[in-house]
């Protein structure tokens, strides 16, 4: 079930719906590596999570890159603990549909991700991607160190250089503290693998991202 009309403002911790203690059923494995989900992940290996609009084609643009060992759908960034995907799709629980990205560094580096991140979806537009409205489609990088922090912040700002030179606007992406992760309903894990037909809103805007010293913007 849909609600016709959904708010385009995050609630507060007060308005927001409550949720449950209880973590929400998922797949143990992942349907396309069949690697563990939740981990344990492989020593020295790290995790990434990222909002790009409908989780089902950003996951799979992950799960595709090499170096990237598993990856996981959920919601992040809002007060609800533990919420249902028709939850996060009223626009009352604050969340951002994401993807949980677990890679190895000596393969693909954090910028590269965060790089990858922004030329796969048009990050100026707020409250939304492409036809997907609602604060779920709201583009966000979700940190877990300042080192996360400061290399996001820093491709963001050349980004948004070279996309302001294209005539686009300035970048809405959300860049904070990563916060509680939770992994969806286990029909959203890697959808695009089990449906191979499905639904993909996922488009950039054509505009390459800088990143690294002295790199120039095309």
């Amino acid at each position: 079930m849909f609600w016709s009309k959904k708010p385009l403002d995050l609630p507060t911790a007060e308005t927001a719906l409550k949720g449950r203690p209880e973590a929400l059923p998922t797949a143990r494995l992942h349907h396309v590596s069949q690697n563990p989900l939740k981990g344990p992940y492989p020593p020295g290996f790290r995790t990434a999570i990222f909002a790009l609009g409908c989780f089902w084609g950003a996951e799979r643009a992950f799960w595709r890159t090499p170096g990237v060992w598993v990856t996981a759908v959920g919601y992040i960034g809002g007060p609800t603990p533990n919420p249902t995907y028709e939850e996060v799709c009223s626009g009352r629980t604050g969340h951002t549909e994401a993807v949980l990205v677990a890679y190895d560094p000596a393969v693909v580096s954090y910028a590269e991700l965060v790089q990858m991140f922004f030329e796969s979806h048009d990050p100026t537009q707020g409250m939304r991607q492409g036809n997907d409205v609602g604060t779920q489609y709201r583009s966000g990088i979700y940190t877990a160190d300042p080192q996360e922090q400061a290399e996001a912040r820093a491709v963001k700002a050349g980004y948004a250089a070279a996309l302001a030179a294209k005539g686009f606007g300035p970048i809405t992406t959300e860049i904070i503290d990563g916060g509680p992760f939770y992994f969806a309903e286990d029909y959203h894990q890697q959808y695009l693998s089990k449906n191979p037909g499905g639904y993909c809103g996922l488009g950039g805007t054509g505009v390459s991202c800088p990143i690294g010293t002295g790199v120039a913007a095309q």
